[in-house]
């Protein structure tokens, strides 16, 4: 079971960051074992994200900057993958096609009408909700940094849950769709949701409770968007977990700012 962890962990950094680390095993267990995994790859990537933001605040630049660099960071350390996943993904649901001709759209490499204006929309509101944050302190601005970070991964952690099936019988969807098993799924549910209202304490007063919210708001914006993939296109792959990770996170941002 320790050897099974060690890899599932190697799993998650391996295929959802650009770090440098070596995924050694690609075998369903590896990726059970990886997408439970995958909210502590968010947690790496959400502080590492955080730390320029809040080192610009603290310098005395403003908010504005400290939100652009905490954005830009994520897709830096991903080599924009779930940005081009979500791109692809719209342009897919975008084009009214038939599953196999929406599926054929997506893996081209060229990005179309629909992924431009998908990928705008959604940095734009990124950026405006860790304005906000930011303008708020810089503490608050890393919290919500790492709180969508992770639960974006969480995301991906329910997409894998046991009855979604791949889009495609290769790929990345097709190693980890149908490998975790719901109770799982909700174990890792509750760690997070109860680690972000933890890291809402720094919000004072409702924060926690705000923070609660914010880490169940992204996975149920996530699974909107993944149950009408999965009538569209038959299931998941590597494009559509790409969509999910992005609407989580923004979807966590946006509830952080609402109320003040």
């Amino acid at each position: 079971m320790t050897s099974l962890n060690s890899h599932g962990v190697r799993f998650a950094f391996g295929t959802l960051t650009a770090l440098p680390v070596r995924v050694s095993r690609w075998d369903r267990e590896a990726a059970r074992a990886g997408m439970l995994c995958a909210p502590l790859a968010g947690l790496v990537v959400g502080l590492l994200a955080a730390v320029p933001g809040a080192l610009l605040m603290l310098a005395g630049a403003g908010p504005l900057l400290a939100a652009v660099a905490s954005a830009a960071l994520p897709a830096a350390l991903t080599r924009g993958l779930h940005l081009d996943g979500l791109a692809d993904t719209a342009d897919g649901l975008g084009s009214g096609r038939p599953a196999e001709d929406a599926l054929r759209i997506m893996k081209q490499s060229d990005i179309g009408p629909f992924g431009v204006i998908t990928l705008l929309f959604v940095l734009l509101a990124q950026v405006a909700a860790l304005f906000e944050l930011y303008g708020r302190g810089w503490a608050l601005g890393a919290a919500g940094t790492v709180a969508a970070a992770v639960v974006a991964r969480l995301a991906l952690t329910l997409a894998s849950r046991r009855g979604v099936p791949p889009a495609r019988p290769e790929g990345l969807g097709a190693t980890v769709a149908g490998t975790v098993p719901p109770g799982a799924a909700a174990a890792v549910t509750a760690l997070v949701v109860a680690g972000c209202a933890a890291a809402g304490t720094a919000a004072g007063g409702y924060g926690p409770l705000r923070y609660a919210l914010a880490a169940l708001a992204g996975p149920a914006a996530a699974q909107l968007l993944l149950r009408h993939c999965v009538r569209r296109f038959g299931g998941v792959t590597g494009d559509v977990f790409g969509a999910l990770e992005e609407t989580a996170a923004t979807a966590v941002l946006l509830v952080l700012v609402l109320g003040g």
